[in-house]
C-alpha cells in the first residue's frame, strides 16, 4: 500500500525526538514551500536514521566548539528552557545609528520576568544586585508582601533598639534619679545592654539599606547580625534574673565588701542617704554625711531593695522583647531573599546565556537531524532560509535597555 510523501513526512516528524517536534511548527512552512517548488515532493525518510532519543548535545566537530576543552560556547545548546528561548516572541528594537536591521530585544535585569519581556541579556549586561545605574524605565513603585514584612519588622526592631540606646545613655550620663547606683552596682549589665543597643541600631541601619535598595547581600548580613543581637539582648536579662532570684543578699554582701571599693561605697551612700553597711561603724566610707556619730541607717536594707527592683525591671524588659526579636529573626530569614519577585540578579547565568554562536550550534544540530531524515539538499535549503530570516550572519550584539523609546509603537 502506497503512502503519499506528505503522509510519510508527517509520520516521521511525529515519531521523532521531542526537540524535532518543538521545531516542526517553525519549519513546516519552509518544507511545504520546497515541496511546491520541487514538484516531485520530498523523498521519504531513509530508515534507519537517528534514534528517537538522540541527545541534543552538539557534535564535537562543529566549528563553533570551544577550542580549549571541546565545549560549546554556551550551555544553552544542551538545555534551553522555553522561557529563555522564545526568539519568535521577542520584541523588536528600532534600528539605531549604524544599522537598520531589526534586532531581537535582549532581556535581563529586574524586567526579565515581566509579561511578554525578552529573557536573554546582552553579553555585557551586568545588573548590580538591587542597584540599577543609568537612565531607564521605572515601573510603578509597588512593594511586595515580603518587603512590607521586612519593613514593619525592621521598624519595630529599630524602635526598641534606639529606645534601649537612649535609656542606656541617660543612665551613663547620670540623668535619672539613682542612675549612679546602677553605674556602680550594675556595671556589667549596663555595659552589655549598651553594646546590645548599639549593635541593634547598626543592624537596623544595614536592614534599611537592604530593604530600600533591594540588596540581598545587605539583607543576608542583616539576618546574620540579628542572631548576634539576640545573644547580646538576653545576656543582661539572664544576669539580672540570676542575681535577683538566687541569693541576692549574699551577692550584695560580697559586692559591698569586695568589689565596690571606697569610691563605690561613697556614691551609694550619697544616693541612698545611708552610712555604712549595717551602721556607721561597719564597712563605712567617711564622707560629709557619713561619719562616726551619724544618725543615718545602714545601706544594706535600702541597697538590697533597690537591687531587687532594678534587676526585676531589667530582666522583665529584656525577656519581653525576646518573642518580638525571634519573630523579626524569622521574618528576616524567610523574606530577605524575596524582597523582589526575581531570582538572584534577574539574569540568566552566563554559562546558559543564548548568544549567536550558541544559536548557530543549535541550528547546526537541527540541520544534521534534517539531513538524516530528508537529505542534505533539503537541510541546506532550510538552514539557509533560517539564517537569512534570523540575520545570524550580520546581527550585532545590542545591550539590554529599559528605555521605552526603544520599542516600536504598538508592540
Amino acid at each position: 500500500m502506497e503512502h503519499s510523501p506528505s503522509h510519510s513526512r508527517s509520520s516521521s516528524i511525529n515519531s521523532h525526538s521531542p526537540s524535532v517536534q518543538s521545531n516542526a511548527a517553525s519549519t513546516r512552512y519552509m518544507l511545504a514551500g520546497m515541496n511546491n517548488n520541487s514538484g516531485g515532493g520530498l523523498d521519504p525518510p531513509r530508515q534507519p536514521y537517528a534514534s528517537p532519543y538522540r541527545s541534543a548535545s552538539p557534535k564535537t566537530d562543529t566549528p563553533l566548539m570551544d577550542a580549549k576543552g571541546g565545549l560549546p560556547s554556551s550551555l544553552s545548546v544542551n538545555y534551553i528552557p522555553s522561557k529563555f528561548s522564545s526568539l519568535a516572541g521577542m520584541k523588536r528594537r528600532k534600528g539605531g545609528p549604524g544599522f537598520d536591521i531589526p534586532v531581537p530585544k535582549r532581556g535581563g535585569g529586574r524586567e526579565a520576568f515581566r509579561a511578554n519581556e525578552a529573557r536573554m541579556p546582552g553579553d555585557g549586561d551586568e545588573d548590580y544586585d538591587g542597584v540599577n545605574f543609568g537612565k531607564g524605565r521605572k515601573g510603578p513603585m509597588r512593594w511586595n508582601r515580603f518587603k512590607w514584612v521586612l519593613f514593619i519588622a525592621n521598624l519595630v526592631f529599630s524602635t526598641y533598639s534606639l529606645t534601649g540606646l537612649i535609656a542606656a545613655l541617660l543612665i551613663h550620663f547620670n540623668i535619672w534619679e539613682h542612675a549612679d547606683i546602677i553605674r556602680v552596682g550594675n556595671k556589667t549589665e549596663l555595659i552589655i545592654s549598651t553594646l546590645a543597643a548599639v549593635l541593634g541600631v547598626i543592624t537596623s541601619l544595614i536592614g534599611w539599606a537592604g530593604i530600600l535598595l533591594n540588596n540581598r547581600a545587605f539583607l543576608a548580613v542583616y539576618s546574620f547580625m540579628l542572631w548576634i543581637c539576640f545573644a547580646m539582648l538576653v545576656t543582661p536579662g539572664y544576669i539580672t534574673y540570676k542575681k535577683r532570684t538566687f541569693n541576692i543578699e549574699g551577692k550584695v554582701n560580697a559586692q559591698w565588701s569586695r568589689d565596690l571599693g571606697l569610691d563605690g561605697r561613697v556614691r551609694i551612700q550619697n544616693q541612698l542617704h545611708c552610712c555604712g553597711y549595717f551602721n556607721p561603724f561597719i564597712e563605712a566610707t567617711v564622707s560629709q554625711i557619713c561619719y562616726a556619730r551619724s544618725i543615718l541607717v545602714g545601706c544594706k536594707g535600702p541597697y538590697i531593695e533597690f537591687q531587687r527592683v532594678v534587676c526585676e525591671r531589667w530582666y522583665i524588659a529584656v525577656f519581653s522583647l525576646v518573642p518580638l526579636h525571634l519573630a523579626i529573626m524569622v521574618s528576616a530569614l524567610l523574606c530577605s531573599n524575596h524582597v523582589t519577585y526575581r531570582f538572584g540578579k534577574g539574569m540568566m547565568p552566563k554559562a546558559y546565556r543564548l548568544n549567536m554562536n550558541s544559536m548557530a550550534v543549535i541550528m547546526d544540530n537541527y540541520a544534521q537531524q534534517l539531513a538524516e531524515q530528508y537529505g542534505n539538499d533539503v537541510a541546506s535549503e532550510v538552514m539557509n532560509r533560517s539564517r537569512s530570516n534570523l540575520h545570524l550572519d550580520q546581527m550585532p550584539s545590542v545591550p539590554y535597555s529599559n528605555n521605552p523609546s526603544a520599542y516600536p509603537p504598538g508592540k
